[in-house]
């Protein structure tokens, strides 16, 4: 941790989005910790004390659930929200019984604002610890941008912290990291 935050300190200049997989976070301190994130403080640990440039927070919409309070939150403490509707699909099997799925995440947008803010950013820091990232750190790799993993380390895909410029486990944070 020492090492991480002297790294932070040398870079005050660094201009950083955090782009804030809320699916993800949320499942993995529930599952794992059956706790709540304190999102506030994700984005106020991550940024440490450089320069943000967008924090943007990317929220499935809920069947049933009024997300609105939260969402509001999320606004107030600087995250721009992205909200998705989920898909669902039906379908009948070999013996006539019909499956629901459902379909929701952000990954594709989570990559294309990435994508289109490397050129204005010299950080991306992700809070996920979904494995499908890895191809976009790659291609942030190519454009020069430095990308750091912020993710549960009990839950974050190997490959996505080996292939991260820097890993931040936020159960670092102690017991700031939830409500």
């Amino acid at each position: 941790m020492y090492s991480q935050e002297k790294s932070k300190r040398l870079y005050k200049s660094q201009r950083v989005a955090v782009f804030v997989d809320i699916q993800n976070l949320y499942y993995s301190a529930r599952d794992v910790f059956n706790r709540k994130v304190n999102f506030e403080s994700v984005l106020h640990e991550v940024l440490s004390d450089r320069i943000l440039v967008r924090a943007i927070a990317y929220l499935v919409k809920l069947q049933g659930v009024d997300q609105k309070g939260f969402i509001n939150t999320l606004k107030h403490i600087g995250y721009q929200v992205r909200v998705k509707e989920p898909k669902i699909f039906k379908r009948l099997d070999e013996n006539g019984n019909l499956w629901t799925t459902v379909k929701a995440d952000w990954d594709m947008g989570i990559a294309m604002d990435a994508i289109s803010l490397a050129e204005k950013i010299d950080v991306a820091v992700l809070a996920s610890g979904d494995g499908d990232f890895v191809d976009l750190v790659r291609y942030l790799h190519t454009k020069g941008v430095k990308v750091e993993i912020a993710a549960f380390k009990q839950t974050a895909a190997k490959e996505l912290i080996d292939i991260a410029d820097e890993f931040i486990d936020l159960t670092s944070y102690g017991e700031d990291i939830f409500l």
